[in-house]
């Protein structure tokens, strides 16, 4: 135990040391802090000058058309920036041509939009069209408020139409709301924040998203290790006095120990940020021991993943060709997330909690979104986290033993499937 304590000593000392390592893990603070910083900034700011988005449109109502032009001169003197010019395109006696021609200029790039007010939109089941090309990424705002406009316009007139008073069905339809947080204390409360609604929800994200990065992230290290050090040779004379799984299993708690550093600061630096910004994010005790708890068993297990599949490739190039399986498989509850996080007990979360490599992600997702997770599926997915390691590692223990000291040609499965026999 003793030698294994000391290559993990090695490991963590020789990697926290470099230059690299020490500017990477105070650079991921300052530039957290500038993405809310440059995020905050931007949710206040209108965006940049666009250029006009023009805009044609054909108002077969014949009753619509004055007050589109009126709602997009209000637009334009409010957002100067971000202009809407208008072009009515009318024929009383052909129809068709005019729409034809309007939709030419779509396709020709004269006019950014056509619009086609049907002429029953107001007492009928009339519809209203847009009509685009190709439409850029930077227009889709201005459609956005294209639409908002020539909707609000034609509510508007129906009010009138029918005697009502646009202000008064605005005031109907206005329902202040305060969303009220209660505290432990019985005159203990806050008011909520959107932002802070919105926070709340992306919490458990945040605790899945950490472990992937700090898994993904600080495990690749062990990759490029094992091949950096079989290359140069290294790694005979450390075979010389320890046994292969002394080195390995060192090595992976090395690894561990870089990796509890980083994700630890970049979770400090977070939580403080959140503070910064005035956003109540209340972080329990037993959550950050789950957190821990499944990071460690998480990272063991891949870690000892890869070092098995780095004691048997000779290139970066040939460990990345054999990683892809994996990856694409820490990616399915990422894309999940808001499934997840809708449902965390639903069929689905339980399924993944209890496939080993995803386990820790989904866990802690589930347990964050406070949800109420059973306390023993949560033992039993340790029970099997740890189940899956030992059996990895001791899989990887013998295929580290051989493989990291053939070079050349990379062995087969067959050949891999053999080592295990023998063994």
């Amino acid at each position: 135990m003793s030698k294994i304590l000391k290559i993990a000593q090695r490991e963590y000392v020789e990697t926290v040391k470099t230059k690299t390592f020490l500017i990477g893990l105070l650079l991921a603070p300052a530039i957290t802090v500038g993405i809310i910083f440059f995020a905050h900034l931007v949710s206040r700011s209108e965006g940049g000058p666009r250029p006009p988005v023009k805009v044609a449109v054909t108002d077969l109502s014949t009753e619509l058309s004055g007050q589109i032009e009126r709602g997009f001169e209000k637009h334009n003197d409010s957002h100067p920036n971000r202009q809407i010019l208008f072009q009515a395109l009318e024929d009383s006696q052909n129809q068709a041509a005019v729409q034809e021609r309007g939709k030419a200029g779509v396709r020709s790039g004269k006019i950014d939009a056509y619009v086609v007010i049907d002429k029953d939109i107001l007492d009928g089941p009339g519809k209203v069209y847009f009509y685009t090309h190709k439409p850029k990424p930077a227009n889709l705002d201005a459609f956005w408020t294209l639409e908002r406009i020539i909707n609000g316009l034609v509510v508007d007139q129906r009010c009138r139409l029918k005697n009502l008073s646009p202000e008064l069905l605005a005031e109907i339809r206005s329902v202040p709301i305060e969303r009220v947080e209660i505290g432990s204390g019985k005159d203990e409360q806050r008011l909520q924040s959107q932002t802070e609604r919105m926070t709340g929800m992306m919490v458990p994200f945040f605790f899945m998203f950490l472990i992937y990065m700090g898994i993904m992230g600080i495990g690749q290290q062990m990759l490029s290790s094992v091949i950096e050090e079989k290359n140069s040779r290294i790694i005979e004379m450390l075979l010389s006095a320890v046994t292969p799984f002394q080195l390995m299993a060192g090595k992976i708690l090395g690894l561990a120990g870089i990796g509890l550093t980083v994700v630890s600061l970049w979770a400090v630096t977070a939580y403080g940020a959140a503070l910064w910004q005035g956003l109540g994010i209340e972080i329990t005790g037993g959550l950050l021991f789950y957190f821990l708890l499944y990071y460690v068993l998480g990272f063991l297990l891949f870690s000892s993943i890869l070092a098995g599949v780095g004691s048997v490739c000779n290139t970066l190039k040939e460990s990345q060709n054999l990683m892809m399986p994996i990856v694409l498989v820490f990616v399915v509850p990422l894309i999940s997330w808001y499934q997840l996080v809708q449902s965390p007990n639903g069929l689905f979360a339980r399924v993944l909690s209890f496939i080993p490599p995803v386990t820790p992600l989904v866990m802690i997702l589930r347990i964050s979104a406070g949800s109420g997770v059973w306390g023993l599926e949560i033992l039993a997915s340790i029970v099997l986290l740890l189940a899956a390691l030992l059996v990895t590692m001791w899989l990887a223990a013998r295929i580290f033993r051989t493989g990291i000291l053939m070079y050349g040609k990379r062995p087969s499965i067959r050949e891999i499937f053999r080592w295990l026999r023998q063994s």
